[in-house]
């Protein structure tokens, strides 16, 4: 409905039924052949896209708290957003992994997120151990590494046109939502929600702290593994569509946490919905501040996530897992 063309509402809905099987052909057309192709072909998958990404993000950036038990962890700061704009930049610009053929995009970056995510846990395990402060570290110093490669790949494109759309990619949208672009960031962010909350017992478990999750039951190394896998998965996949969406992995799983508690069988399903709601009206925004002209979504979560992230640390009360 909202955009610099405006809709009505039951025209919006119209316009949607139509479209359901059974229906599509079956009513008369009441609306303009603009507003079928404004709504059906650019608002609809644009609005899907963004219940994927934002779901997607939230839910990778639960996973990453559990994993490192801090609440300062995101995909973004530990580098693995970084990771998949590597890979991602690389199909852009200069058509790498052609052999993976229509997911070259997806692939590459779930692969370039993985290797990221990888280099962060082998560089903050020193003598065995792995301490929460050497893997923020280690994150961060991956994130740089990463966004000085990705820098150095824009730099060297051959075409300015190119630089500009990818340095507005890097920046994060959902310009390029078509629906042939829905399924595959569906069904990883559906999978590895289920996968998650499977294993939502061992997450509670190492909120607790490794010694405890292990007199629990819980194989440490193992499921560390899982949650690198999974981070990564949802990660490069999202960034794969979107863009590089800082704030949403570290804002939501906080909100929700504060609204349900730290038991992740609730906390999943919630930053899950509060994060699809996130990314959407952040699209929203940044479709109709600058209207005609759009705003990268990236902007739109930074400046949201900035005073949030600020108040987090001016907040005394507030500590990880939601206890006070």
């Amino acid at each position: 409905m909202l955009g610099p063309v405006p809709i009505a509402p039951g025209t919006v809905w119209t316009i949607a039924y139509s479209h359901l099987p059974g229906v599509n052909g079956g009513m008369a057309e009441t609306w303009s052949q603009g507003q079928g192709h404004i709504v059906w072909d650019i608002r609809f998958p644009r609005v899907l896209l963004g219940v994927a990404v934002g779901g997607g993000l939230a839910v990778a950036g639960v996973a990453i708290q559990a994993l490192i038990r801090n609440s300062l962890a995101d995909p973004y700061i530990l580098g693995v957003s970084s990771g998949a704009s590597v890979a991602a930049t690389l199909v852009i610009l200069f058509g790498a992994f052609r052999f993976f053929g229509q997911y070259a995009l997806s692939l590459s970056s779930f692969l370039g997120s993985l290797i990221a995510m990888v280099m962060v846990v082998v560089l903050a395990r020193v003598g065995g151990r792995m301490s929460t402060t050497r893997l923020l570290l280690s994150g961060i110093a991956v994130s740089m590494i990463m966004s000085a490669a990705t820098n150095f790949i824009v730099a060297m494109a051959p075409r300015e046109e190119g630089i500009r759309s990818a340095m507005y990619w890097m920046m994060g949208g959902l310009t390029a939502a078509k629906w042939d672009y829905l399924t595959i960031p569906a069904l990883v962010v559906v999978l590895g929600t289920v996968l998650l909350l499977f294993q939502y017992r061992a997450l509670n478990a190492l909120l607790m702290g490794e010694e405890a999750a292990v007199t629990l039951g819980v194989d440490i190394l193992a499921f560390r593994k899982y949650l690198v896998i999974i981070a990564a998965l949802l990660t490069g996949t999202i960034v794969s569509v979107s863009g590089s969406i800082g704030f949403v992995g570290l804002m939501i799983p906080h909100i929700a946490r504060l609204l349900v508690g730290s038991d992740h069988r609730r906390v999943l399903p919630v930053s899950l919905l509060l994060g699809a709601i996130f990314i959407v009206w952040s699209d929203v925004l940044a479709r109709l501040l600058l209207a005609p002209e759009e705003l990268p979504i990236g902007i739109v979560t930074a400046l949201c996530g900035g005073p949030f992230f600020i108040w987090l640390l001016r907040r005394s009360a507030y500590s990880f897992g939601g206890a006070k």
